[in-house]
Parts: C-alpha cells; sequence; structure tokens
C-alpha cells in the first residue's frame, strides 16, 4: 500500500472513531456507486450524515478542509442522496459534515478539524 494510501486509511479510522465519540453511530464506509465515494456514513440521532474526510501529513497546502472545494460539495450532496436511495428508511434528515486530519509527524498524534453542515 502507498504512503498515501496508508494516510488517507488511518484518517479515515479517527474521523469514524472521533463520529463515534460525538455521539454518532458508523454506519457505512467507503461507499460507492457511479458518481464516485463516500468515505464514511454516519447516524446522528435520525439524521444521516456523510462524512469527507481529508487527512494531510502537515499544513504546507492548508487545512484539509480547505481543500473540499465548492464543486465537491455538490458531488457530496449528489452522492448523499444516492446513498439515501439505495437505503430507504435509513434516517430523516440529510447533513454533509467534513473531517480534516492533519497527522503531525514528530508528536506522533493527529489534529482534527470537523466541521457540520459544510454542504448547506
Amino acid at each position: 500500500m502507498a504512503k498515501k494510501d496508508e494516510l488517507g486509511r488511518r484518517g479515515e479510522d479517527v474521523a469514524a472513531e472521533w463520529c463515534e465519540a460525538q455521539g454518532m453511530r458508523v454506519v457505512d464506509r467507503n461507499w460507492r456507486c457511479r458518481e464516485g465515494e463516500i468515505d464514511l456514513v454516519a447516524l446522528d440521532g435520525d439524521e444521516v450524515v456523510v462524512v469527507e474526510v481529508k487527512t494531510r501529513s502537515g499544513t504546507g497546502w492548508g487545512s484539509p478542509v480547505e481543500a473540499v472545494t465548492p464543486v465537491k460539495l455538490a458531488r457530496l450532496r449528489r452522492l448523499a442522496g444516492a446513498w439515501h436511495e439505495a437505503h430507504p428508511g435509513t434516517g430523516r434528515g440529510l447533513r454533509i459534515d467534513v473531517v480534516g486530519i492533519t497527522v503531525e509527524r514528530c508528536r506522533g498524534h493527529e489534529r482534527i478539524e470537523h466541521v457540520r453542515a459544510a454542504g448547506s
């Protein structure tokens, strides 16, 4: 596995743990359809939360959440609709969150930035 893939997997694991620590329940990971892929899908009470995870090994290119552009958010909205259509009866509302993970090499831990309702 390439270092970038390892970093991304680590970020998704950290984000899933973070979401669960915030009271959400992760119900799907790396869900794919022809539109693309959703990193995480969680339930926050009755609300379905599509979580885009961005992981970086530093902030030289800006914070990870800054990498989620309006074009990416529009794609995530389409993906969220496709997931919801494929899972009828799941949840009552729909939200898109972004979780940015910055892995600090020297300390070996992660900094987490969570933007709720980024897609509204």
